[in-house]
C-alpha cells in the first residue's frame, strides 16, 4: 500500500483499513503533543539551565509561534507535494528538533529548538487533510473524527506525561522520549500511507497567494472560520483564566486546575461521534447543534453566584465537559464541511481554518485576562457566552 497512488485498493466502500486510521490518529497525536510538552516542565528547565522563570517562559511562547507560522506557511504545501513524503520528512525533522531540545546546553539554544519544534509539529495539520483525501466521501466525517481523536488525546495527555517524566527522569528525558515517539510514528506512517499525487502545480509564492483567492471565493469557508474562531474565544478565555481564578478564590494550586483538563477527554470522545453525525445529518446541522451545546456549557457558568460554594467546583467540571464536547464537535463538523468545498485545496483550506482557530484562541486568552481583571469570573463567563452566541449567529446565516 505504501508505494501506490490513491485508488480503489485503499478506498474500500466501508471506509479505510483500521491500521491506517490508527497510524494517522497516532501521527496527529504524537506530533501535536510536541508543542505542549514544555509547559509543565518550565520550573525544572529553569533550574536545569540556570535561567529566570520569565525568560524560560519564552520556550512555550516560541513553540506556539512556530506552530502558528507553520500552519500558515507550511501546511499549504500538502496540496503541492505528495502528502506521504511531506509527512515523513516533517516527522523526521520534528524528531531532530526534539533531540536538539533534549541536548540544549543553554536557553538560547533551547529557544531555537522550540521554534523548530513548533514549525515541524504542524505535521498534524498534514495528517488530518490526508485522512480526508483517503476517506470515501460517505465516510469522510467519521474518518476525520477518528483521526481528530488521536490529535485531541495528544493535547490532553501530553501535559500529564511530561509532568510525570520530568519529575522522575528530568526534562531532557522527556524531549528524548518525544523524539523517539515521533520516529516510531514516522515508521508506522511510512508503512501504511499510500503516495498521494499533488493537486496543484503552483509555485510556492503563488500557492500562498491562492489562500486569499480561496478565502474570497468560498463564503462557506469564511462562515466556518468565523464560527469556529469565535467559539475558540470563549474556549480559550475559560482555560487561560481558570488557574488564576481557582488560586484567587479558593487558594488551589495548578494541579487542581490541570485536573480539569480531563474534561478534554469529552472532546476526544466527541470527535468520532460528530464525524459520523456530519456524514448522516450534514455538517451545517451538526455544527449548529454543537455550537448550541457549547453555548449551554458556557451558560452554566452564569449560575455561579446562585449556588453555594461547595457546588462551584462540580459546576465548573460539568460546564467544561459540556462546552468542550460542543467545541470539539463543532471543529470536526467544520473540518468535514471545509474539506468538501475544494478537494484540490484541502491543505490550504485546513490552513485557513486553523489560522482562524489559533487567532480565536489567542484573542480569547487576552480578552479573558482583561475580563477577569475588570469584572471577575462572571466577566469571563459573560465573554464566553457572548462569543458562543456570535458563533451561533454566524452558523444561522
Amino acid at each position: 500500500m505504501s508505494t501506490t497512488h490513491i485508488n480503489a485498493a485503499v478506498r474500500p466502500a466501508h471506509g479505510l483499513p483500521t491500521r491506517l486510521i490508527v497510524s494517522l490518529a497516532a501521527g496527529a497525536g504524537f506530533s501535536v503533543a510536541s508543542i505542549y510538552y514544555s509547559q509543565p516542565m518550565l520550573g525544572v528547565i529553569s533550574g536545569g539551565l540556570g535561567s529566570s522563570e520569565q525568560a524560560t517562559g519564552m520556550v512555550p511562547t516560541l513553540t506556539q509561534l512556530g506552530y502558528a507560522l507553520g500552519i500558515l506557511l507550511l501546511a499549504p504545501l500538502g496540496d503541492r507535494f505528495d502528502r506521504r513524503r511531506l509527512i515523513l520528512v516533517k516527522s523526521l525533522v520534528l524528531a531532530a528538533a526534539l533531540t536538539f531540545a533534549a541536548v540544549s546546553g543553554n536557553l538560547p539554544t533551547l529557544l531555537l529548538a522550540s521554534l523548530l519544534v513548533g514549525l515541524m509539529a504542524t505535521v498534524a495539520q498534514d495528517v488530518v487533510p490526508a485522512a480526508a483525501v483517503l476517506a470515501p466521501e460517505a465516510h469522510r466525517g467519521a474518518v476525520v473524527g477518528k483521526v481528530m481523536t488521536g490529535l485531541l488525546l495528544g493535547i490532553l495527555l501530553s501535559r500529564v506525561a511530561s509532568g510525570l517524566v520530568a519529575e522522575w527522569l528530568g526534562w531532557r528525558a522527556m524531549f528524548g522520549l518525544a523524539a523517539g515517539s515521533v520516529v516510531l510514528m514516522a515508521l508506522a506512517l511510512a508503512r501504511e500511507l499510500p503516495h498521494m499525487a499533488p493537486t496543484t502545480k503552483l509555485a510556492y509564492p503563488a500557492l500562498l497567494r491562492s489562500l486569499y483567492g480561496l478565502w474570497k471565493g468560498q463564503p462557506q469557508l469564511r462562515r466556518a472560520v468565523y464560527a469556529q474562531g469565535l467559539l475558540a474565544v470563549g474556549f480559550s478565555a475559560f482555560w487561560s483564566t481558570l488557574a488564576v481564578m481557582l488560586h484567587t478564590r479558593y487558594g488551589l494550586g495548578s494541579a487542581v486546575a490541570g485536573a480539569f483538563g480531563i474534561a478534554g477527554a469529552a472532546g476526544a470522545l466527541a470527535a468520532p461521534l460528530a464525524g459520523r453525525w456530519a456524514d448522516k445529518l450534514g455538517s451545517h446541522a451538526v455544527a449548529r447543534i454543537a455550537i448550541l451545546i457549547a453555548l449551554g456549557g458556557f451558560g452554566l457558568l452564569l449560575l455561579d453566584p446562585l449556588l453555594p460554594r461547595v457546588a462551584i467546583l462540580p459546576l465548573l467540571a460539568v460546564s467544561a465537559v459540556v462546552f468542550d464536547f460542543g467545541f470539539q464537535s463543532a471543529l470536526v463538523s467544520h473540518q468535514t464541511l471545509v474539506y468538501g468545498l475544494a478537494p484540490e485545496a484541502r491543505s490550504r483550506l485546513n490552513a485557513l481554518l486553523f489560522t482562524g482557530v489559533f487567532l480565536g484562541m489567542a484573542s480569547g486568552g487576552a480578552l479573558g485576562a482583561v475580563a477577569l481583571a475588570q469584572w471577575g469570573w462572571m466577566g469571563v463567563a459573560g465573554l464566553a457566552v457572548v462569543a458562543a452566541t456570535a458563533s451561533l449567529l454566524q452558523r444561522l446565516r
